[in-house]
């Protein structure tokens, strides 16, 4: 008699643990729901952003705490034609040609402009790359996300390269040089390094001929 009681048992076991093993499925499944609505939403809200700062072609490049300040942070840009983008980046996607570039951030509730780059690569301080500015129709960027730096970025004026997308002489390059932007962590906003990469450069405030050459 006893051994059909303990199979009993046995059984009700079996079916206890199935039932939480369910439950706890569904619990699963449930949270996994929430977090994709959570990262849609989020999306969404970026896309949303973006096109506000610079127009329906925008684009969302990459999203996150770029400053490690605990506040989101979102990289948009106005791309030129695909083909201009592959043939300048190749097989590296984080390397592509540019009309105009912004990074976001959210603080509070409220989206800010932190960095722009149309003609120039402006902050809320001024513009970057030291003396003299930089200024371009046009710049090819190569960004990459780094756990201790956060956002790297580096924006070459189009006028560097040549018609095949090649480097030009020395003499464009002294002329427009290679601008390394990255978070400074001490000032709380973006700069550029200077070219020896030892230090960041203070923001020039405002320039002799600051009219726009974009079209």
């Amino acid at each position: 008699m006893r051994r059909p009681r303990t199979i009993l048992v046995v059984l009700c076991w079996i079916v206890a643990l199935a039932l939480a093993g369910c439950q706890t499925a569904k619990q699963q499944a449930s949270a996994d729901i929430k977090v994709d609505a959570n990262r849609a939403d989020a999306t969404e809200e970026a896309l949303r952003v973006a096109e506000a700062s610079l127009g329906k072609q925008a684009e969302v490049l990459a999203q996150g705490d770029f400053g490690q300040n605990g506040r989101e942070q979102v990289l948009v840009v106005n791309r030129f034609s695909a083909g201009a983008g592959a043939k300048a980046g190749g097989s590296n996607s984080s390397v592509i040609f540019v009309r105009r570039a912004a990074i976001l951030e959210k603080d509070g509730g409220k989206w800010t402009e932190i960095l722009l780059c149309d003609e120039h690569l402006k902050n809320p301080n001024g513009y970057l790359g030291g003396s003299p500015v930089a200024r371009a129709n046009g710049w090819r960027l190569e960004f990459s996300q780094d756990a201790k730096e956060g956002l790297k970025m580096k924006f070459t004026p189009l006028e560097r390269f040549d018609a095949d997308g090649g480097n030009a002489d020395q003499r464009s390059a002294h002329q427009h040089p290679i601008l390394d932007v990255r978070w400074n962590k001490n000032a709380k906003r973006y700069q550029s390094f200077d070219q020896s990469h030892e230090r960041y450069l203070s923001e020039v405030p405002s320039l002799e001929t600051p009219q726009s050459i974009l079209k």
